[in-house]
């Protein structure tokens, strides 16, 4: 009897895994809420892009007024499929819209924005990754919505869509306002 349990035992235990594994493969990882909701932005200073001509920011930039923040790369496709929607938003709303650049190239992240357009009032040279990890990110892209007082109120997970921009991005830019 001990022998069978043996052999059972680590088969039903890796069947319970793949189990996990099954269910949980095409979850959406936007509906992974942030641990920072409601909590204060993290304490940053990034310097700017060299080349850009909009200045770097840091955590004060981040009070007194809703800002969206935006975490991209010129290296990240999903980055220059959402990139069209990001200069609609500033162009529709005029919210005050930051970037962060993970860990490009300054030429890069210039060229990638010289044909795309430039919809960032500031953005902050992320070369390391260091502050994308304090914001609790998992890739790029991912935006966060960020109110008056400081507070992270909304994240997105991924490539902003026509119908996330509508659907979460602009309610949750409204709810911050309130």
């Amino acid at each position: 009897m001990t022998r069978i349990l043996l052999l059972v035992l680590p088969l039903a235990a890796l069947v319970a895994l793949i189990a996990v594994f099954a269910l949980n493969i095409n979850r959406d990882p936007s509906f992974v809420r942030s641990v920072l909701i409601d909590k204060p932005a993290p304490e940053f200073s990034l310097a700017a892009v060299e080349g850009l001509g909009v200045p770097g920011f840091d955590t004060a930039a981040l009070k007194g007024q809703v800002t969206v923040v935006n975490v991209f790369a010129s290296w990240c496709i999903p980055c220059r499929d959402e990139h069209p929607l990001l200069v609609a938003l500033k162009a529709q709303t005029g919210v005050a819209l930051y970037g962060i650049n993970q860990k490009d190239a300054p030429e890069n992240a210039k060229a990638f924005l010289d044909e795309l357009g430039n919809p960032y009032d500031a953005i902050g040279a992320d070369a390391n990754g260091r502050v994308s990890i304090d914001w609790g990110v998992y890739g790029v892209p991912e935006t966060f919505v960020v109110n008056a007082e400081g507070l992270i109120t909304f994240k997105h997970v991924g490539p902003l869509s026509p119908r996330s921009l509508e659907e979460e991005l602009l309610p949750a830019i409204e709810r911050a306002k309130g």
